[in-house]
C-alpha cells in the first residue's frame, strides 16, 4: 500500500533537481522491495535520521546509491527524527552522551562557576551538553541502524513466509470445497 503513494520512476526522471544524477539515482534496483535493499534502506535511513537530525533525506538517499539500498524506504525511515520529535530525540541522545562521557552538565557548571564569570560558565554547560548530545546521536546512529537492519530482515522473512503459507493453503481450500460437492469461485458455469 505504501509503494503506491510513492512518486513513480518516470516523474522523478523529468525532474529538473534529479537530472543530474538521473542514470543512477533511476536505476531500477534501488527502487525494487527485495529481501536485501529494504532492510538495507532501514538501516541507512536510521543512520541517517539520527547522524545528522535535519537534511536527514539527502543523506540517506545518497548513502542508497552504492549501497543498492531501497531508495524510498531509506527516505521514509529518516521520518522518525522529525520536527516534533527532535526535541525527544536530543534530550534522549544527551542522556547516552551522559553515560558514555561519564560526568554531567550540573558538575560542569558547579566546577567553572568556581572561577569564572556567569557567562563563561554557560558557554562551558552548552558545549559539554552540545558534545553530550553529539556522541548520543552518534550511539543512536550505530545502534538504531543495526537494530533495524536486523529486525526489518525478520520483518522481511516474517512477511514473505505468511504469504506463501497463504499461497499453499488456497489451493488445499479449493481443493477441500471441490471433493465436498461445492463449486470453487468461477465454476458456475457462466461467463466471468
Amino acid at each position: 500500500m505504501m509503494h503506491r503513494r510513492l512518486p513513480r520512476r518516470e516523474e522523478l526522471a523529468e525532474n529538473k533537481w534529479l537530472a543530474p544524477v538521473a542514470g543512477r539515482a533511476l536505476s531500477p534496483e534501488l527502487w525494487r522491495f527485495t529481501r536485501r535493499s529494504v532492510p538495507r534502506g532501514v538501516a541507512l535511513g536510521l543512520f541517517a535520521a539520527f547522524i545528522i537530525p535535519i537534511g536527514q533525506i539527502f543523506l540517506a538517499c545518497f548513502l542508497a546509491f552504492p549501497a543498492r539500498a531501497n531508495v524510498a524506504v531509506a527516505a521514509l525511515v529518516t521520518f522518525v527524527t522529525n520536527p516534533f520529535t527532535l526535541p525527544f530525540w536530543i534530550v534522549v541522545a544527551n542522556r547516552i552522551g551522559q553515560f558514555f562521557i561519564g560526568t554531567r552538565a550540573e558538575d560542569v557548571v558547579a566546577h567553572s562557576a568556581a572561577g569564572s564569570g556567569a557567562w563563561a560558565h554557560d558557554v562551558d554547560w552548552m558545549a559539554h551538553s552540545a558534545g553530550q548530545a553529539v556522541i548520543g546521536f552518534i550511539v543512536l546512529a550505530i545502534v538504531s541502524s543495526s537494530f533495524g537492519y536486523v529486525i526489518a530482515g525478520w520483518t522481511w522473512r516474517y512477511w514473505i513466509g505468511h504469504k506463501h503459507r497463504e499461497r499453499r493453503q488456497r489451493p488445499a481450500k479449493r481443493d477441500g470445497a471441490r471433493a465436498s460437492g461445492a463449486k470453487a469461485p468461477g465454476e458456475d458455469g457462466g461467463i466471468s
